[in-house]
């Protein structure tokens, strides 16, 4: 499903309005005519349009952050697959007031970092890894991961975030990460680590066990990178249960 499907941007219409128009066969902004709705809705729907098409041309995805509704996000994965910041964090807790960031991965296609705490995390390095990107993509995100980065290096987020736990919950996916991986078919090298082990990791690395910082950074770059193909299938899966084609 990319954002040109969508029609519950404009103001006044809703998923019962926009399932209508799909249903009617105005499944495209395209293909929409003033004729399917009332007068003032369908003004609505051609300012949008006019105004949302020179955006997406633009590749602004920040326009359309304000514009969907939090939980809808997902829907301009598709539009912006190649520009999405996948990211996960570890950390030494729970409590962003009293822990700390340990390790910070970002992928995008083709392309992983891993930042270390001590060695090259830095609010810099994150900021920009962040401002190269149309869309950002988590697991529990706009809860932990997101929080505790403005907590401790005070970055921006404001492009469209994706937080599939969310869209996950709404297709009965439930638990954490690797619960949800195991159900849906995602392989990692490491099934036997947690969050816990991440914790432990790191005090051991700090004790002067290298072997034990590569062995975090692994654990942190599969849960990354597994975001991507997570995302991969449960935009797909929420296309199939949302998105209505004409018979």
């Amino acid at each position: 499903m990319r954002i040109e499907n969508s029609f519950i941007p404009v103001t006044g219409v809703g998923e019962r309005t926009e399932r209508s128009l799909w249903e009617a066969g105005v499944t495209r902004w395209e293909s929409f005519a003033p004729s399917a709705v009332g007068a003032k809705q369908a003004e609505n729907i051609e300012s949008f349009i006019a105004e949302a098409s020179e955006r997406l041309d633009d590749g602004d995805a920040r326009f359309f952050r304000e514009r969907f509704p939090s939980g809808s996000h997902w829907r301009c994965y598709e539009n912006f697959r190649e520009e999405t910041c996948f990211l996960d964090i570890e950390t030494t807790g729970l409590d962003q007031r009293r822990h700390d960031v340990t390790v910070v991965g970002t992928h995008s296609p083709g392309d992983t970092e891993v930042f270390v705490a001590g060695r090259d995390l830095t609010a810099e390095r994150l900021q920009r890894r962040l401002d190269d990107a149309k869309l950002l993509v988590t697991f529990n995100g706009k809860r932990f991961d997101v929080p505790f980065l403005e907590s401790a290096f005070d970055v921006d987020v404001d492009v469209p975030h994706v937080d599939l736990m969310y869209p996950c919950r709404r297709l009965g996916l439930t638990g954490g990460l690797k619960a949800i991986e195991r159900e849906t078919g995602i392989e990692r090298d490491r099934q036997d680590l947690s969050g816990e082990d991440a914790v432990r990791l790191w005090r051991e690395y700090e004790r002067g066990d290298e072997g034990a910082l590569e062995t975090l950074v692994s654990y942190n770059r599969d849960d990354t990178e597994n975001l991507r193909l997570l995302a991969d299938h449960v935009t797909d899966l929420l296309d199939s249960d949302v998105f209505v084609s004409p018979e």
